[in-house]
């Protein structure tokens, strides 16, 4: 499943209420609010889009998508 967005977003209370549970699924670290975070698309099983920090993601201009760092490198795009 592709995700095809340039959005980025700053963390305010409805970001951080609802997905600090989990936290950056890229770097494994709290959301604070005033992070800046995108939704992206990585290894992750069921689905494609998740809030990760953006340091931890690179947007891909061809797909107009945002991926986890890692997991780009391995797509051969990097």
């Amino acid at each position: 499943m592709k995700y095809n967005s340039e959005n980025k977003y700053i963390v305010d209370l409805n970001i951080l209420n609802t997905y600090n549970a989990k936290g950056c699924e890229a770097c494994n670290q709290k959301f604070n609010l005033g992070d800046t975070v995108v939704q992206a698309c990585g290894p992750w099983q069921d689905g494609c889009a998740r809030f990760i920090h953006e340091k931890e993601a690179v947007f891909d201009s061809k797909t107009r998508t945002w991926y986890e760092r890692n997991y780009f490198r391995t797509l051969g795009s990097a």
